[in-house]
């Protein structure tokens, strides 16, 4: 199956280890972006996928474009213009000091993409699953624009849509997400989201959880995903159900709603490197999972599970294999040396 990804990636700068950005006299400079996050991982699975953006005709745009080569990731169906590729910078928590992110991304390539720059019949030809995000229309009305052009295509090629909600209250409203999202949504089949998305983008809260406080309710989120599904018609609905302790140590676990069976993952006790990416790795770790037929139980296993391995590592690309992520779903969470 071919995957396609469609979103922007950027320029990440971070300080080195846990230094504050007071701090920082060097920052280490990596790329990275929710959809491209999400391909990354689905090629790193063996599986064909593909981004879809729109970079700047120089140095630093063909620099994303090669770290996204490295890892297998199909980039023929990139435009190139622009002025500028988006910067965002991350300055990791730890214990009781939260992350922090800054953007710099206003006026980036593909915030300011023209429909013309994408030909869907072409990208999407032989296409099996399609994949964005609610950052992508977010990003700037005309994108939004072309996100509905780019749905309306995938599902008259017959593809799979999916969708993670990725509420960010630095791009846009509650009252603009959910607008949009409300229309975009009535495409997507598969709906993934945090603890918050749904309340932040579709109004829709879960009984008896207080999310500062590390406090979930399955119950609560069953209902959020049944509304959901009720509401728009999506197949799946999955959330990662994240318990923060500090900024350093969270449990993790996951659901998954079919429309008949919730199916909740093991939980983990994660003590974490780097958390940033961790929503798009399970993303897609699921994507990747219930395209090759997994059942609803182990689709979620095998999301939960390579989301918990991606809070070990520095970055935002999940770089794990397909046997280690099985490892750890199958049961084997010991962390043991593997001589």
């Amino acid at each position: 199956m071919r995957y396609i990804t469609f979103g922007e990636i950027m320029l990440r700068l971070n300080p080195e280890g846990y230094e504050r950005f007071l701090q920082a006299d060097e920052f280490v400079a990596t790329y990275a972006g929710a959809e491209a996050n999400v391909a990354v991982s689905l090629a790193n699975y063996g599986a064909e996928a593909y981004f879809v953006t729109k970079v700047p005709a120089h140095e630093i745009g063909q620099a994303a474009v090669n770290s996204l080569r490295r890892y297998g990731v199909g980039t023929q169906f990139m435009a190139r213009g622009g002025d500028r590729l988006g910067i965002y910078f991350v300055e990791k928590g730890a214990s009781q000091r939260a992350s922090k992110v800054i953007y710099d991304r206003a006026h980036s390539a593909i915030a300011e993409a023209d429909a013309a720059d994408f030909n869907w019949d072409e990208i999407f030809k032989d296409g099996g699953w399609f994949h964005f995000t609610g950052i992508t229309p977010a990003l700037s009305d005309s994108l939004a624009a072309i996100c509905l052009e780019a749905l309306k295509q995938a599902k008259a090629h017959g593809m799979t849509v999916s969708c993670d909600l990725n509420y960010r209250s630095k791009l846009w409203s509650r009252e603009k997400a959910k607008a949009v999202m409300s229309e975009l949504a009535k495409y997507v089949d598969v709906c993934i989201a945090n603890e918050e998305d749904a309340a932040d983008v579709f109004g829709i809260h879960a009984a008896n959880t207080d999310i500062t406080e590390g406090k979930l309710s399955h119950e609560g989120y069953k209902s959020v995903a049944k509304q959901l599904a009720d509401t728009f018609g999506f197949k799946y609905v999955a959330f990662t159900l994240r318990e923060s302790l500090s900024a350093s140590d969270n449990n993790w676990a996951a659901m998954l709603y079919d429309g008949t069976n919730f199916c909740i993952s093991p939980k983990y006790a994660v003590h974490i490197v780097d958390r940033v990416g961790g929503g798009d790795s399970f993303g897609g770790a699921l994507i990747y999972a219930l395209g090759n037929g997994y059942s609803t139980q182990d689709a979620i296993n095998f999301a939960a599970a390579a989301s918990c391995l991606k809070h070990s590592i520095e970055g935002d690309f999940n770089l794990v294999s397909l046997k280690e992520v099985q490892t750890l779903a199958a049961g084997n969470a010991s962390g043991r040396v593997v001589r």
